[in-house]
């Protein structure tokens, strides 16, 4: 272990040492999931290598990147939007270039070149360590493509450059890709199959950023609790794997404590999860380290059995119940966070209602919550009517989102009056004499700044809430300080 943690903070003394002498510029926007503000960190690591350093001012740059998600049809609207933009830029500065990455320019590949006459170059998600020889191209002129899947592409071996960073929280991946296969998500084509991350890799990661100040770290991965580490390779290969390799294997529940206990002080969170992945010893293992934050965003999509199926979610109404049953049973005081589908191919209002019912169930503490977008290349949109109207998925989506609204409210309002830990990460956006921060239950905190700095952990009583954010003021440092 210790050679990889000192080959890491080798990589990174070579990172800013070669910045300080790069003449280019690259200027990187992303869109979409965490995973993709991820990989944006992975690029920019592999393109300062290359000679480029980043830039916030799009004017400057010799290369303009856009990483893009292709989850929803707005998000893909963003992106040509955001495309007209350069575009407009290019015309003052014509030696501008432009790529397109992640999901994407993976749904879309060679095709993004036609519809978007702007764009110099389009790389898939499992391709960036191919970005040299791909900036090598456009740079003499040519039209660079590659969208090639990986069965293997962790990226684990390369340090991440912190792009537009508090100093104070960190994503560090720990799988790609996903083999769930719902009918209305785009992902297992655009990051193909699922893989994992050596777990040393991970646990080198974190004791880096540990040592840079961070004090907190979200591991990421489209379904992180079918991690599963035993030499490489995808999972469905488990049943090949040596009865060494069996006996070794590192799963979720193990990983999270490695972290956990490789750095006592330093937070830890993880998204997203998978109701059908889900294990109890992931939750007993939230239960056993104080500085594992307790809250699980536990996607559920709709509260129709009938719906779950024909999205192919694998677990039922009753089986998610009985997961959210067993959190309450072993952490009492954990937040769950919700994502919502309204309008999924011939959802009835019976469908919808038990949606309703099931929020009232769970109470979630707050949620991600859309009208259905069918994606083209999934298997709703191949073998599913989109036969919802669209305003009764847009009135359906304002029950959703009223329903939660109170529900969020009811779950701040029970922090009133309490003393919550509080990770102080940047100042207020609507009071520069106040810091943010976070509470293990992942809920925004504000309180007066006085002495504190970002970075602190503190102790803030709760006087005030709205449904998003606890009001408060500090009593004091954390003993976990």
């Amino acid at each position: 272990m210790e050679k990889v943690i000192d080959e890491n903070a080798q990589g990174q003394s070579l990172v800013l040492a070669q910045e300080a002498t790069n003449k280019r510029k690259m200027y990187i926007e992303s869109y979409g999931c965490q995973m993709n503000f991820s990989d944006s960190e992975i690029v920019a690591s592999i393109l300062i290598k290359e000679g480029f350093n980043t830039t916030q001012n799009l004017e400057e740059a010799d290369l303009v990147l856009v990483n893009t998600c292709s989850i929803r049809e707005k998000a893909e609207q963003t992106v040509r939007k955001r495309l007209e933009k350069f575009n407009a830029v290019k015309k003052v500065n014509p030696g501008m270039k432009v790529g397109v990455l992640g999901c994407m320019a993976e749904r879309l590949k060679s095709k993004f070149l036609e519809e978007e006459k702007i764009v110099d170059m389009v790389v898939g998600p499992d391709a960036y360590k191919d970005l040299p020889n791909l900036v090598k191209e456009i740079d003499e002129g040519r039209n660079a493509v590659n969208v090639i899947l990986s069965k293997e592409e962790t990226y684990g071996d390369i340090a991440p450059v912190r792009l537009n960073s508090n100093g104070v929280t960190a994503f560090v991946s720990i799988t790609r890709g996903c083999d769930n296969m719902c009918t209305f998500c785009v992902v297992p084509f655009t990051r193909g199959r699922e893989r994992s991350r050596d777990p040393r890799s991970i646990v080198e990661e974190v004791n880096d950023l540990w040592e840079r100040g961070f004090k907190e770290v979200t591991l990421l991965g489209q379904n992180v609790d079918s991690y599963l580490w035993y030499g490489g390779g995808l999972k469905k290969d488990f049943a090949k794997a040596s009865e060494m390799q069996k006996a070794t294997a590192v799963n979720f529940a193990q990983l999270l404590g490695l972290v956990a206990e490789a750095k006592p002080r330093m937070r830890i969170r993880f998204s997203t999860s998978n109701p059908q992945d889900m294990t109890l010893d992931v939750i007993e293992v939230m239960a056993k380290y104080d500085n594992i934050c307790k809250y699980i965003h536990l996607p559920v999509q709709s509260g129709s059995d009938r719906i779950l199926k024909k999205m192919n979610r694998l677990h039922t109404r009753q089986e998610y119940f009985e997961l959210i049953d067993n959190i309450r049973r072993i952490i009492p005081d954990c937040a769950i966070s919700q994502d919502m589908i309204t309008g999924f191919p011939t959802e009835a209002e019976e469908d919808h209602q038990d949606t309703l019912s099931l929020m009232e169930y769970v109470k979630y503490d707050f949620g991600f919550m859309f009208a259905y977008s069918e994606r083209p290349g999934t298997l709703a949109a191949k073998k599913i009517d989109d036969d919802v109207p669209e305003e009764v998925k847009k009135r359906r989506l304002a029950e959703v989102i009223d329903l939660q609204q109170k529900h969020s409210l009811y779950r701040t309002q029970q922090q009133v009056g309490k003393t919550v830990e509080v990770l102080i990460e940047k100042p207020s956006k609507k009071s520069d004499a106040h810091w943010a921060g976070r509470n293990s239950q992942n809920t925004v905190v504000v309180f007066p700044k006085e002495h504190y700095k970002p970075g602190d952990l503190v102790m803030v009583r709760v006087n005030d809430c709205t449904s998003t954010t606890l009001i408060g003021e500090a009593t004091g440092y954390s003993t976990n300080q």
